[in-house]
């Protein structure tokens, strides 16, 4: 392979090499919401052109983890507390929804999947990697969607975990430190009994009180480090 080629291979995976770095960063919290992202910068970091780093940027905008100004410079996404209960309804419906669908039309390999993510989440949590717990819990609950075979909600479902992994990067550390870091994994043992068990409405109760453990110490960790004065209203009780 001759050195020109050599070189167009990496400018054509450079952005990717970028937006997963970037990426892993801004959901592990290195780079904190509100960080300034400059191209230059960046490029310069990367030892990339501007190309490439402007590429990555556009996608981690369209996973919104970023956010182009109106100066037209480029920040980390903020975390916004204030929108956290209308972002916690909207989670909870979408996961009552698609658990509620695979417990009624999962297959054998459909289950098989679902226990291998689970697996693979467990392993996670021993690891105390937040990043990789973050990302093996997304898998899981993605494997519970595409059980449900319906793609317009398995879409939907998957913007929201994307959207919601910082906050759960934070929630893990909570937990963690309320010695209930193997809690999840517990939650996820049961969703997956009765998902076998096509035990549809048991799925939907254990879905909504998923969501309701993670509001509710989302919270707590507000209180605990930032302020005293958060409130929001419990997610609505399941049906």
């Amino acid at each position: 392979m001759t050195d020109e080629v050599k070189l167009k291979r990496v400018r054509g995976t450079g952005w990717k090499y970028v937006y997963d770095t970037l990426r892993g960063e801004i959901l592990a919290l290195t780079l904190p919401p509100g960080q300034l992202l400059d191209e230059l910068t960046l490029a310069e970091r990367f030892d990339l052109s501007r190309s490439p780093v402007r590429e990555a940027l556009i996608r981690l905008a369209g996973e919104e983890l970023v956010v182009t100004l109106s100066n037209r410079s480029t920040i980390v996404a903020p975390i916004e507390v204030a929108s956290f209960p209308k972002y916690v309804e909207a989670l909870d419906v979408a996961q009552r929804m698609n658990t509620r669908l695979a417990a009624a039309l999962r297959t054998e390999a459909d289950l098989k999947l679902i226990a291998k993510r689970q697996k693979e989440f467990r392993a996670a949590v021993k690891t105390g990697q937040h990043l990789k717990m973050s990302e093996a819990n997304k898998q899981f609950h993605m494997a519970v969607a595409c059980a449900g075979k319906n793609a317009y909600f398995t879409s939907f479902y998957e913007r929201l975990l994307n959207q919601g992994q910082r906050m759960l990067h934070l929630h893990f550390e909570y937990l963690e430190r309320g010695g209930d870091g193997h809690l999840l994994t517990e939650e996820h043992d049961l969703m997956l009994d009765a998902i076998q068990a096509k035990n549809v409405e048991l799925a939907d109760e254990l879905a909504h009180a998923h969501t309701r453990q993670f509001q509710d110490n989302f919270i707590a960790f507000l209180h605990e480090n930032y302020t005293s004065d958060v409130t929001f209203g419990p997610v609505s009780a399941a049906e």
